[in-house]
């Protein structure tokens, strides 16, 4: 059985961006409930469908397949609205692989860092751009936002989040 053991975690600020260009991802959801999630995704020019289990901790079951591309987009349209957009970038740091999205469409502004560990009680080290930790926040969960998509969120977004790019003219975009 596969698991996922993930952390994430808000970005406060752009010093991520130096670096390699990032990949266009779509997905959508073909089920969403407290139990299990089962999601198709495009990236790029690969495409995967994979089923998720309900958390425990950081940890949950899941399994990722390949699928054909063309399959995919047919599956998108069969996924429940809204579609997540984002552009993923990866970032080495401290020996890991972090995975930066940066949102778009209905979660435009939204930009989060993820780590994947071996363990939950791995140690690791925290790059300067990742800030606030939201593991544990399920409005962050990809599902989620595909649900309650971020620009729904009126005023709490100002009050939880700690960096917005959109709204800080003296970094880069």
């Amino acid at each position: 059985m596969g698991v996922e053991i993930e952390r994430k975690f808000l970005i406060c600020s752009n010093l991520w961006r130096s670096g390699p260009p990032g990949v266009a991802y779509r997905q959508g959801y073909l089920c969403r409930d407290k139990e299990r999630t089962v999601r198709v995704r495009l990236a790029g020019s690969q495409a995967y469908v994979t089923i998720k289990g309900a958390r425990s901790g950081l940890s949950r079951a899941e399994f990722e397949y390949a699928i054909p591309p063309a399959d995919a987009e047919l599956m998108l349209q069969m996924c429940l609205p809204p579609l997540i957009e984002k552009t993923r970038y990866l970032r080495a740091h401290g020996g890991f692989v972090w995975e930066i999205d940066e949102f778009h469409g209905e979660n435009a502004g939204l930009v989060v860092a993820e780590i994947e560990l071996p363990s939950e009680e791995t140690p690791f080290d925290k790059p300067s751009w990742a800030g606030t930790e939201v593991s544990h926040d399920p409005r962050y969960f990809n599902s989620r936002l595909a649900e309650h998509p971020y620009s729904e969120w009126g005023g709490s977004r100002a009050r939880d989040l700690e960096f917005d790019v959109r709204s800080n003219p003296e970094l880069p975009p």
